[in-house]
């Protein structure tokens, strides 16, 4: 079988930087040319729309992604390691969460019907099986902890799991994008080319490289100092 590709090059901050662009680019989306976010607004709902992209795409891709590589980024003891993994992905399924309900909300009172698009079952999908992964990992690999062999036989599965629904929140945010993107020039709201179609076009081309920067340096042996995925399960 193929061994993964070594990484010859500053994999982890390059996926860092873009992580910090995407998060960027999605708030000046929302800030600048959609006018804001709110939790609750008389006058625009859409202001209550526009906090959903922003805490998805910041918490299931970004925080997601850094968890992802804390066992190779993060100095310290294994036990520190796990902390920081498991922190960052229990905020990131909270600000999901947050966006989820934020969605729900703005569908409730605008009166539109909920989970009829592809995008909408892609995003409950990602956010059902990532709470699971989230509780599963939590119970067996930080309290009240599994046994040593049940660790062993459950940390394939979890990586793989891992990697997967980070790959989904990848496709899920692409196709919110697209969604959106095709909502608001049918209602001409936005013009095909204009600079905010463009910018929602160049997030989402974006959000593909970081996927992939991510995930190889998380199956590449020489990205990083620790290999702890393929290593203990401790």
């Amino acid at each position: 079988m193929a061994a993964a590709p070594a990484v010859r090059f500053p994999v982890f901050g390059i996926a860092r930087l873009l992580g910090v662009v995407a998060a960027a680019a999605i708030l000046v989306w929302a800030i600048h040319f959609r006018g804001g976010m709110a939790l609750s607004s008389e006058k625009d709902k859409l202001l209550i729309f526009n906090v959903h992209p922003v805490l998805m795409l910041i918490g299931l891709v970004v925080l997601n992604g850094e968890a992802l590589l804390a066992y190779k980024t993060v100095p310290g003891t294994k036990k520190l390691k796990k902390l920081v993994h498991l922190s960052l992905q229990f905020l990131a399924m909270f600000l999901s969460l947050l966006g989820l309900w934020a969605v729900w909300k703005f569908h409730d009172e605008k009166g539109i019907d909920h989970l009829y698009t592809l995008h909408s079952w892609l995003g409950l999908s990602c956010i059902i099986f990532f709470t699971l992964q989230w509780a599963s990992g939590f119970w067996t690999f930080w309290y009240p902890g599994g046994s040593r062999s049940g660790r062993a036989s459950l940390l394939p599965w979890h990586v793989f799991f891992g990697v997967f629904l980070y790959v989904l929140a990848i496709a899920t945010s692409i196709s919110g994008l697209l969604e959106k993107s095709i909502f608001m020039q049918t209602a001409k709201m936005i013009g095909r080319f204009s600079m905010e179609a463009m910018l929602m076009n160049s997030l989402g081309m974006l959000l593909v490289l970081l996927g992939a920067l991510v995930i190889l340096a998380v199956v590449s042996p020489g990205a990083g100092k620790i290999d702890t995925y393929r290593g203990s399960s401790e």
